[in-house]
């Protein structure tokens, strides 16, 4: 009787770019003869994959490591937290190893050490992507790591270090891959996809016998040749994205951007270490809906930053309302361990930024409510992520999963995930669309 696989258990916590970071390392965990396993008490030794961003995704870290010990006893951590060490080992010194992000060698070293390979292990890791987190029909294509912004609220670069980009051919091979391995939707992600090729000097590659150069002009001209929905998260307000909105008004990519605005008081965005131009914002977001009237503009901002007085709170409220953005998150400030932000006087009191945040949101969500209720009566083109007895769930093109609404479907029981469909937009509310199928 053959020795079964070894079997590793494994945790991804934290944000798109971090499940990249899990897919990778466990399409080499794959590689090698491990199985994956979906329960602690079945894996020989457990990988958890920790967010170390803000307090709150720190404490689900180390209760996941916890758990994780708790429960199975061998734990190899590994992601953003894996930057703090000190702060893992002191709430649990029985980890086997820690390691940072990115950082897939020293996580297949403390695989092997813990458990022997059934296999021999590659010199090299695979390329991403042989193992998905998410849905056959979308997936996540990290084109750069870190960050050469110094934001003081952030401590990613103190995680992720500066920017370092993907060569161009090589996202493009990885995007054709997905591509033709059935996915629909590529969510384009990185610190700052505006930045996208500044550290290669935008040096130019071959892709499909055509040199293109390695920045997000030249990525987005590439995407728009393999026919899928492309989204683009995480984009600064850069001159140069004005030269991505005619391939959006041409419908080559989809017309969505995820732009990070973070406050709209000049003072306020000075503090922060942030693009201060506020009225060039907003007459570039103007000139994009001239050029490409269906766009769709996503963002978040954090309200009761340190200093923050009621009048730049309230250029804040009068930025949301010129702007009419389609999508907004936001969040009260919190002090990260290790930010710049920490030093700031005029820390704003718990209940203010509380009551602040809950007034921007009832701002937001007229503004949203009313940009939707544009859509009722028109025909839109969505993607099924789900089917259940109720009908299908499904996104328009203005809708990233997970973060932004959805299409519910009523008479939709027959369509499949993965689908593009037309539908009749007969109802909405602040947040989501109801619709039918089109004749």
């Amino acid at each position: 009787m053959s020795r079964r696989n070894p079997r590793v258990g494994f945790v991804s916590l934290g944000c798109p770019k971090a499940l990249v970071d899990s897919e990778r390392i466990l399409t080499q965990l794959r590689v090698e003869g491990y199985d994956i396993v979906p329960s602690y008490d079945s894996a020989d030794v457990v990988v958890v994959n920790t967010c170390g961003f803000i307090d709150a995704a720190v404490a689900e870290s180390l209760d996941a490591i916890g758990e994780a010990l708790e429960e199975n006893g061998k734990v190899i951590v590994t992601g953003c937290l894996g930057k703090r060490a000190e702060v893992i080992r002191e709430a649990h010194p029985d980890v086997l190893s820690i390691s940072g992000p990115q950082d897939y060698a020293s996580v297949m070293n403390a695989v092997h050490a813990a458990l022997p390979p059934k296999h021999d292990p590659f010199l090299d890791l695979v390329p991403p992507h042989g193992v998905k987190l998410t849905p056959k029909h979308y997936a996540y294509l990290k084109i750069s790591e870190g960050c050469n912004h110094r934001c003081t609220f952030c401590i990613i670069p103190s995680m992720r270090g500066d920017l370092v980009s993907r060569p161009v051919d090589e996202v493009l091979v990885e995007a054709e891959k997905l591509v033709k391995g059935g996915v629909k939707e590529l969510l384009v992600v990185s610190q700052d996809t505006s930045a996208y090729g500044v550290d290669l000097r935008y040096a130019e590659r071959e892709w499909r016998g055509k040199a293109h150069a390695t920045r997000m002009t030249g990525l987005c001209e590439g995407l728009a040749e393999l026919g899928a929905w492309t989204r683009l998260h995480y984009v600064y307000p850069y001159p140069h994205v004005d030269d991505v909105i005619p391939l959006m008004a041409d419908g080559r990519i989809l017309p969505y951007l995820d732009i990070p605005f973070q406050h709209a008081s000049p003072r306020i965005l000075k503090l922060m270490k942030r693009p201060g131009a506020v009225d060039k914002v907003l007459a570039r977001v103007q000139a994009w809906r001239k050029a490409c009237p269906d766009l769709t503009l996503r963002s978040t901002f954090i309200v009761g930053f340190p200093g923050e007085t009621e009048a730049e709170f309230e250029e804040l409220l009068d930025f949301l309302r010129e702007a009419q953005l389609d999508r907004v998150g936001a969040f009260a400030y919190s002090p990260v361990d290790g930010a710049k932000a920490n030093e700031l006087p005029g820390a704003v009191p718990e209940e203010l930024k509380e009551e602040r945040l809950e007034r921007f949101m009832e701002v937001q969500a007229d503004i949203s409510a009313a940009r939707l209720a544009r859509k009722v009566g028109t025909r839109q083109q969505v993607i099924v992520d789900e089917v259940d007895e109720d009908g299908a769930i499904a996104r328009s093109k203005a809708d990233a999963p997970e973060i932004d609404g959805i299409v519910r479907i009523d008479d939709g029981h027959a369509l499949k995930p993965g689908q593009i469909v037309d539908v009749e937009i007969i109802h909405t509310d602040e947040h989501d669309l109801i619709g039918r199928l089109a004749a």
